[in-house]
């Protein structure tokens, strides 16, 4: 007898108790739900740090433009694609921007840099609705200054290249274009939700993961995929201040599309983050 209950206590170490899951399982450092942002809060204005928030949007959005724009202008003042960084080249200045540009200011304001971005987090309810418009407003003067230091550069080649501006390829329908951004910005503002939340990182806590990587890969992979066809907005300010001071006609007809486009895209990826991918049970505890 006591041979067979050895062996029964041998058995149940082979199969040990399973981890506890769902309210059991979670500890001290597991994620708490935040309160939503309140829609205006009036504490904001009178704070040094909202203001320091806004003045990192500008100079980051500014430093963004500055260097995609010249570097779409190196492209296309080149002989041919194979004199010049090409395509993969302007993907990885925009990815790569990105990437260092929110590593360097996400403490500071969240490293946004792209009103569809603060769009999208604002129908989240991460940020005041107050915060969300300083933050489009000086996210767009950073782009149009930005742009305006490049035509500053080289005024003749800026206007003569197309000045990075933002226009539907010949080819390609409206809503091509349309389409290609709303998907475009869909993916980008989706990774930016999956990579700095919180609740996930509590789930996956074993996948370390630095948010601004996958963000700038997202630019990446999205300007691959749709330069052909709109030179790839995917960032309203981006398109404002390239259109502002390219100013020519053309740059203006679908200019629309670089708004609507991208707010769209943008709303999808906080709806579907929101209501399916955050519905996914994780460790709590009551």
């Amino acid at each position: 007898m006591e041979g067979k209950e050895e062996d029964v206590r041998v058995g149940a170490n082979k199969y040990p108790e399973r981890q506890p899951i769902g309210t059991s399982a979670q500890t001290d450092k597991d994620y708490k739900e935040p309160p939503p942002a309140p829609l205006f809060e009036p504490g904001e204005l009178s704070s040094w740090s909202f203001w320091r928030a806004g003045i990192a949007e500008f100079i980051a959005t500014f430093l963004f433009l500055y260097i995609t724009v010249l570097t779409v202008m190196g492209v296309k003042r080149a002989p041919n694609m194979c004199a010049s960084v090409g395509i993969q080249g302007i993907a990885w200045a925009f990815g790569g921007m990105i990437f260092a540009l929110v590593y360097c200011t996400a403490g500071i304001s969240g490293g946004h840099i792209n009103p569809a971005v603060t769009f999208g987090l604002l129908l989240a309810r991460k940020l005041s609705l107050s915060r969300a418009v300083f933050y489009m407003v000086m996210q767009c003067l950073g782009a149009i200054c930005g742009a305006g230091v490049v035509k500053g550069f080289q005024p003749n080649p800026y206007q003569t290249l197309g000045g990075g501006a933002n226009t539907v390829a010949h080819g390609y329908t409206k809503g091509s274009g349309l389409g290609a951004e709303i998907i475009g910005t869909f993916v980008l503002v989706y990774t930016v939700f999956s990579a700095t939340d919180a609740k996930r990182s509590a789930r996956d806590s074993h996948v370390p993961i630095l948010a601004p990587l996958p963000i700038g890969f997202a630019v990446f992979l999205v300007h691959l995929a749709t330069i052909p066809i709109t030179g790839t907005g995917i960032n309203p300010a981006r398109s404002l201040g390239a259109a502002i001071i390219y100013n020519k006609d053309h740059a203006w007809d679908d200019h629309w599309i670089f708004w609507v486009g991208p707010f769209i895209g943008a709303a999808l990826a906080a709806l579907y983050h929101q209501l399916v991918i955050r519905a996914i049970p994780f460790k709590t505890r009551s």
